[in-house]
């Protein structure tokens, strides 16, 4: 693993002028979009907030010294991204990472970060430590540099949080682990209500996936079990803290966790090879093994951002992020927004 990380490094600094010049764009701007109709119906300004299966590009100016910068098959697209695109909008990053493992703001309103947790400080866990430091803010600190920048949100806007699965995963084994993942889901659901509180009229809240169906799930010495109980915990005391605080009625609840289920179970039907067996990222070739810092040059096969479900261990591919914005959107419109 050291001469991996001697390579991350050594290509970081290779490129290193190159990436400080880049810094401030991230590829795009969070504004409302062309003034034409979107594919979506309606535009819609995407405002984001979560962990890395939302991020957006964080740690680009890092990761892409080796052609990485998202947790998905590179260079492909998020689910918040393909949203945005939906509504007529784009989204980078609110925070970028420098040389220094310092955190910039920038001028996008993509605030989602991988490794963030709903709460709990980035020096409490080691996530990529050698390549990003401890620097990812949880979720509540994410909404309040928002609200600090910005003031409050407002109607033309589209909020999507998502966030608990590092909650999850760091919580360890049931029953010890209960309190940690019910105190993150009343946490994020006081989150919640304090978005709607600020002017946010159209809320997405997105559950916990099954983490137990992931690739590291079905590794584990229980094949899952203990990690989908915990999801399970994590989604039921999040729409119990939803409902008392008057929030469901108020927001659109996407069920990842059902909507995982469905797909591993019907993996061919939805134009994948394999399904949540193996991983795109040939965890040989990619530094560290994860999927921001995965490229085309780490893929197991050529289209595996297309033929695989996962990334790496934890993060979807490229496809799957896809046809997550589908579903998403469709929910969206059912409850009227758009179409």
């Amino acid at each position: 693993m050291r001469g991996i990380n001697d390579k991350v490094r050594a290509a970081v600094f290779a490129v290193a002028i190159s990436l400080l010049s880049a810094c401030g764009g991230n590829g795009g701007s969070s504004g409302n979009g062309s003034a034409a109709t979107p594919a979506g119906g309606i535009n819609l300004q995407i405002v984001s907030f979560g962990d890395s299966l939302s991020d957006v590009g964080t740690y680009a100016p890092i990761a892409s010294a080796v052609g990485g910068g998202r947790f998905t098959t590179n260079p492909g697209q998020v689910w918040t991204q393909d949203v945005a695109q939906y509504y007529g909008n784009t989204l980078s990053a609110a925070y970028t990472i420098d040389l220094t493992h310092k955190l910039s703001a920038q001028s996008g309103l993509g605030y989602a970060e991988g490794g963030a947790t709903v709460a709990t400080p980035a020096n409490q866990s080691d996530f990529l430590a050698d390549v990003i430091g401890d620097v990812e803010m949880p979720v509540n600190q994410q909404v309040s540099r928002y609200l600090a920048a910005h003031g409050s949100f407002n109607a033309n806007q589209l909020v999507l949080v998502w966030a608990g699965a590092n909650d999850v995963l760091r919580a360890g084994a049931l029953p010890a682990g209960a309190q940690t993942v019910e105190t993150a889901a009343t946490t994020l659901a006081g989150i919640v209500g304090q978005i709607a509180q600020n002017g946010a009229a159209h809320i997405v809240v997105v559950n916990v996936p099954n983490i137990g169906l992931s690739p590291r799930g079905l590794a584990s010495a229980d094949g899952g079990a203990n990690l989908a109980q915990l999801s399970q915990l994590f989604n039921g005391s999040l729409n119990a803290a939803l409902q008392s605080n008057g929030l469901q009625g108020k927001v659109i609840q996407i069920d990842s966790y059902s909507w995982l289920n469905q797909i591993v179970a019907n993996f061919q039907a939805n134009g994948f090879a394999v399904s949540n067996t193996s991983v795109a990222c040939d965890p040989r070739k990619t530094p560290h093994a994860t999927a921001l810092l995965c490229s085309p040059p780490t893929y197991v096969t050529a289209n595996a951002d297309q033929t695989y479900m996962f990334a790496d261990d934890l993060h979807p591919t490229t496809h799957l992020h896809a046809l997550f914005a589908q579903y998403v959107e469709q929910q969206i419109a059912s409850r009227g927004l758009g179409h």
